[in-house]
């Protein structure tokens, strides 16, 4: 199983809309076990992140008012990514655990991105 990033819209009946993820796009967030082995690690935890640990119990809903917070953590993470690698375990090299880290993390940033341009929020399920 793979945890997927989606961009959430809420309708004028209150329903949320989850939007198809653009051509060229990727929704994929990470393995499963990166809810706790990764996302969820004392090592994004110790940065002081708020929105990815929440993965490591449930699935993460950033509400439309809470991407530029959840923006910021993704810049957070970015900035530390040798740390976030280096203090967790990876499956098979230590650079194709940096290259997974850091594409996966794209995704979400791009994620983001479409976030703040529809006025939409992001799930991470």
């Amino acid at each position: 199983m793979s945890l997927s990033v989606d961009v959430f819209v809420i309708a004028p009946d209150g329903q949320t809309q989850v939007l198809d993820v653009p051509p060229g796009c990727s929704d994929l967030a990470g393995f499963e076990d990166w809810r706790t082995r990764v996302w969820g690690s004392q090592a994004v935890r110790s940065l002081g992140a708020r929105f990815f640990p929440v993965l490591a119990d449930g699935d993460l809903r950033v509400e439309a008012d809470q991407v530029p917070a959840f923006v910021a953590e993704c810049v957070l993470l970015r900035e530390n990514l040798e740390r976030i690698v280096t203090e967790t375990v990876p499956v098979r090299t230590v650079e194709e655990h940096r290259q997974a880290i850091s594409g996966r993390l794209a995704n979400i940033e791009d994620a983001a991105r479409r976030a703040q341009e529809t006025d939409g929020g992001i799930l991470i399920w």
